[in-house]
């Protein structure tokens, strides 16, 4: 019997063919269209509409616009007022949305996001894991909370490299590309082919 895998908020699809290669019936989900290759793999909407689909496995990355440590500066009221009070409320929004994929009825779960707002108010992570410890030369911390799911084993660690540079100077630690007039964080491919390997023996 296939074991059933949901990719949530997952256009590139780097994740559900890695676990498509070992045999796992993986499905993207995200509001927008996929670009990974593989539409009939994708599932166009809101993942909350999948939750109870029967999966064995959910893997998501929640939107980082309101989570991430890089946008804090947006959150000044003083300085931006309303616009400021704004995303206030949007990022208890996403912070609701992130509680109901934690409690979506599905075994295992593993919810992604780089290190921020969620470590101090949502829930300590259960690990925090480089790109470079598993084949990629780039540097981004990002945080794995993991429901009965054991933490990744690095398969190959590199000596890091610095991607690139904002235009302030601060480094650039993880790979961009864009979709349409957005920018937006990828998975790294060493980290999908690890998800596969490692969780895709358990299911």
């Amino acid at each position: 019997m296939y074991k059933k895998v949901l990719v949530g908020c997952e256009e590139s699809q780097v994740i559900t063919i890695a676990m498509r290669k070992r045999g796992i019936e993986a499905f993207s989900c995200d509001i927008i269209d996929c670009f990974g290759g593989h539409p009939e793999w994708h599932i166009k909407d809101d993942v909350l509409n999948h939750l109870n689909d029967g999966w064995d496995l959910l893997i998501v990355h929640p939107p980082c616009t309101y989570f991430s440590i890089v946008g804090n500066k947006w959150f000044n009221v003083e300085k931006y007022k309303e616009k400021a009070i704004e995303r206030y409320k949007l990022r208890e929004q996403a912070l609701e949305f992130v509680k109901k994929l934690w409690n979506a009825p599905i075994n295992k779960i593993c919810l992604e996001n780089p290190v921020g707002y969620l470590n101090t108010h949502f829930l300590k992570p259960t690990q925090i894991i480089q790109p470079y410890w598993f084949g990629d030369k780039e540097s981004k911390r990002t945080c794995l909370w993991l429901k009965n799911l054991p933490p990744l084993k690095p398969t190959n660690i590199v000596k890091p490299t610095v991607y690139g540079y904002k235009k302030n100077g601060d480094p650039l630690y993880f790979t961009e590309y864009k979709t349409g007039n957005k920018t937006r964080s990828k998975t790294f491919p060493g980290i999908a082919e690890a998800m596969a390997e490692q969780w895709g023996k358990i299911l």
